[in-house]
């Protein structure tokens, strides 16, 4: 049963490690006017990435930034990067780019339910500052013109081909975004390697038995269930490929199969309700031998699940708690569980006692 409050999802933690990674990209600095950072934003040529956090900005923060501009003062580089399309899409700088936009035409922020938006007048300067209360086109022609000509430092990164590795754009994602609530490493991964795999995992996720299992009713905020997800898709009929660590192999995964058309793909999509199901009316709030979920003993034993559709509700009922007792699987469930060796005996151990599999 289902709490009817949402709660994040609680996992242990894991230790992984930080892979290296060689960046094979070119940066290259410009300094667009803001006159054509805001057409370019309007044009579609610059874009927002669909999983950009909203503008958020208070009109008073936006206001003090374009005083800045009119000021003459430094301003924040913002960091874009070139995608396949040759757009641009904003890494960081997003309230900065936006505000300016706003301000150019008139009007702060986005419509709301009604569809009205709020006149942009400039708003909490000081006292004395000249430009409180008004618009652009109130400003004089002078500082309007100051305004469209001045200047913004842009860091325009693009991804090389053939690439060295095709993980290093999540690694770039992940270190300039520096907005007010940072990304999570799936969130950044749906943004990267997006195509048809986001929906259809995303739809998985919505699959009532999964989110029983996980104990949430709804998905979470932070996309560890659809990680898991990915964790498991990435590992089922392919986990004796498997190499650390575990961030790496599901950028490759997540990489490799944007399309999900392949056989496997449809296999998993056909194994992964009729498996949910199958754990969720045998097991009691299962994968949590401390508490909370274990993603080691939750991969091990739905990976089997999936690959043995002949495991039995009575079967799968006796042999996990005798799996979860067998000492050389439990000492693969804590500490280091990503690591390569560790995770490949871990699910060699749960397919000989789930499924009498032998390797």
């Amino acid at each position: 049963m289902v709490d009817e409050v949402q709660e994040d999802l609680k996992t242990e933690d894991e230790a992984d490690e930080v892979p290296y990674v060689e960046f094979d990209i070119s940066v290259s600095p410009s300094d667009p006017s803001l006159e054509l950072l805001a057409q370019q934003i309007e044009r579609g040529d610059i874009i927002i990435p669909f999983y950009q956090r909203r503008y958020v900005w208070k009109i008073e923060q936006a206001s003090r930034l374009v005083e800045s501009f009119l000021m003459g003062l430094p301003v924040p580089q913002v960091f874009l990067y070139v995608n396949e399309e040759d757009q641009l899409e904003v890494i960081d700088g997003q309230q900065r780019l936006m505000s300016v936009k706003y301000f150019m035409e008139g009007l702060f922020g986005e419509e709301d339910n009604r569809g009205r938006r709020q006149t942009f007048k400039l708003k909490g300067l000081s006292e004395r500052s000249e430009y409180n209360g008004k618009t652009f086109k109130e400003l004089s022609s002078r500082d309007q013109r100051k305004l469209r000509n001045s200047t913004l430092r842009a860091i325009n990164i693009k991804q090389l081909k053939p690439s060295l590795r095709n993980d290093s754009v999540f690694h770039i994602f992940e270190r300039l975004n520096t907005g007010g609530t940072q990304l999570k490493a799936q969130e950044i991964r749906n943004a990267v390697y997006r195509g048809e795999i986001v929906d259809r995992i995303s739809k998985l996720n919505l699959t009532r038995d999964w989110q029983s299992i996980l104990g949430i009713n709804k998905p979470d905020k932070n996309q560890k269930d659809v990680e898991l997800i990915l964790r498991l898709f990435s590992l089922f009929e392919n986990w004796k490929n498997y190499e650390k660590p575990m961030l790496g192999y599901l950028n490759k995964s997540m990489d490799e199969n944007r399309t999900f058309s392949s056989s496997r793909a449809e296999r998993f999509t056909k194994r992964f309700p009729e498996a949910v199901k199958l754990v969720n009316s045998t097991l009691a709030k299962p994968f949590r031998p401390r508490g909370v979920i274990n993603s080691a003993v939750l991969e091990a034993v739905m990976v089997t699940v999936l690959e043995h559709p002949e495991i039995t509700k009575d079967e799968l009922k006796d042999r996990y708690h005798t799996l979860l007792k067998d000492p050389e699987f439990t000492k693969h469930i804590t500490g280091g569980t990503t690591d390569t060796l560790v995770l490949r005996s871990r699910l060699v151990s749960a397919q000989s006692v789930l499924a009498n599999v032998e390797e």
